[in-house]
């Protein structure tokens, strides 16, 4: 779908069309469901939080409840995977109270174009933890964090989601790894 028709349709919804709001589903579902997908099985082969599909319709309906995500295919983009990160970190909220205590949810996560085999296991409320912090001080930074990992876009997907330069996508993800890599390690 070109950005011109996803724009239509997006507007469309802002402005209550239901049938626009079917259209729109139909047309970013396969995209929502690969960046769902980018939320790798656990090691017992189900994923921690929730299927893809399920994942997709949590995230839909937060979309829909985002203003700013309906102006054009950035906002749009940016606010699939924070609600994707909301979902997930909701989702190991509610499964760490029921463990009352025991060990939080991890999940796999990478970004699809790293040429190393650098994908993250991790405790998705720690990254959350993380994330925030990150948001206080360069939010930017951290919609790279939700970009890359939570969806799985790649990097020049990522630039044109968040309107930057290839040479300030290079330049923020180098930071942005290095920083996450430390956080995460302490």
């Amino acid at each position: 779908m070109s950005t011109a028709e996803l724009t239509i349709l997006l507007a469309g919804v802002r402005e209550g069309d239901a049938s626009a709001r079917d259209a729109l589903m139909a047309a970013t579902y396969q995209e929502l469901r690969l960046m769902a997908l980018a939320v790798e099985p656990d090691d017992d082969g189900t994923h921690a939080s929730l299927q893809p599909t399920a994942l997709v319709q949590e995230a839909w309906t937060r979309l829909l409840e985002d203003g700013a995500a309906l102006q054009d295919r950035g906002p749009f983009f940016r606010a699939a995977a924070r609600a994707i990160r909301r979902v997930l970190v909701d989702r190991a909220r509610a499964r760490a109270l029921q463990r009352s205590g025991t060990r939080h949810e991890r999940v796999s996560l990478h970004p699809p174009d790293e040429e190393s085999p650098a994908s993250l296991e991790l405790d998705v409320l720690r990254l959350e933890e993380v994330l925030v912090e990150l948001e206080s001080f360069q939010p930017r930074l951290a919609r790279w964090v939700e970009l890359r990992y939570f969806t799985g876009l790649s990097l020049a997907e990522a630039a044109n989601a968040l309107d930057v330069s290839q040479a300030t996508a290079s330049r923020d993800w180098s930071y942005v790894r290095t920083w996450l890599t430390e956080q995460l390690s302490h």
